[in-house]
């Protein structure tokens, strides 16, 4: 099984070898976002260290700032520079004042560049930069007797397909997830993706155009009342990371910020 997967993806990688390096220049760097109810200061002001922590991830590519006992007294709103909101219920009607004040809104706060990197300074960070690769994810979804991989666009995995993007945005990474066409090109199944080394898989990654390949595994455990996921990329030396009895949003939040790390150069994710 898995020399045929290796041959199959030989063959993508011939197809992909023609695109050049997909690496996005990523902007917003200095935003961070939030859900919150109406555009109440009551409900906006919790939020805000939220997006400061998820700001200094964002722009470092360094999670281990966030275990810095120092950087809940580095937000403040000096830091802030703006702020606006997107009703998430805009297409429907506002029936009445209080179906109007408890709308759904996405927060976004801008943040002062040179503050959040004097910040991170002072956590012994810095700035990644904002040409990053981008990652062609490839995820084995099983939910009881439910298996598939996570596509595009297909009906399965629309809440854990809309998870990784959230996770992406959040923390300024971009990832896409290749089509059912791809996959079948690639001969990538939920069999032979669960053993599959990320290396291989970078000729499947080009082709579906991105610089490389995030393998992973994500398994519904009754047992934990929770995900497992097991985390799996390779920037010419093998890296693997994992978290169990989570959500599946916390699942990919944990997958994104480890290729984060390792790609910023700022060591092994746990």
């Amino acid at each position: 099984m898995r020399t045929a997967l290796a041959i199959a993806l030989a063959a993508a990688f011939l197809i992909g070898s023609a695109h050049t390096s997909a690496a996005e220049t990523v902007t917003d760097l200095y935003k961070g976002y939030a859900a919150v109810t109406g555009q109440r200061e009551e409900t906006r002001t919790p939020a805000l260290p939220q997006c400061f922590r998820d700001v200094l991830v964002q722009v470092s590519g360094d999670p281990r700032v966030l275990a810095d006992p120092r950087v809940d007294s580095l937000f403040s709103q000096d830091t802030i520079t703006g702020f606006s909101y997107v009703d998430l219920m805009a297409r429907f009607p506002k029936r009445d004042e209080q179906g109007t004040r408890d709308r759904p809104h996405e927060l976004t706060v801008t943040f002062d560049p040179q503050k959040i990197d004097a910040a991170l300074a002072t956590l012994g960070s810095k700035p990644w930069g904002a040409e990053r690769p981008k990652i062609v994810a490839f995820v084995a979804v099983k939910l009881g007797l439910m298996s598939y991989v996570l596509d595009d666009k297909g009906d399965d995995g629309e809440f854990p397909r809309l998870a990784l993007m959230n996770a992406a945005r959040r923390y300024g990474l971009p990832v896409v997830l290749p089509s059912q066409e791809a996959l079948k090109a690639a001969g990538v199944t939920f069999g032979s993706l669960q053993d599959a080394d990320p290396e291989p898989l970078a000729g499947a990654a080009r082709a579906s155009g991105g610089d490389m390949a995030l393998a992973g595994s994500l398994t519904f455990s009754d047992a934990e009342l929770g995900w497992i996921a097991d985390w799996r990329l390779s920037d010419g030396t093998n890296h693997r990371w994992g978290i169990r009895r989570v959500t599946f949003d916390d699942a990919f939040r944990n997958a994104v910020r480890g290729i984060s790390q390792v790609l910023s150069g700022n060591g092994e994710p746990q």
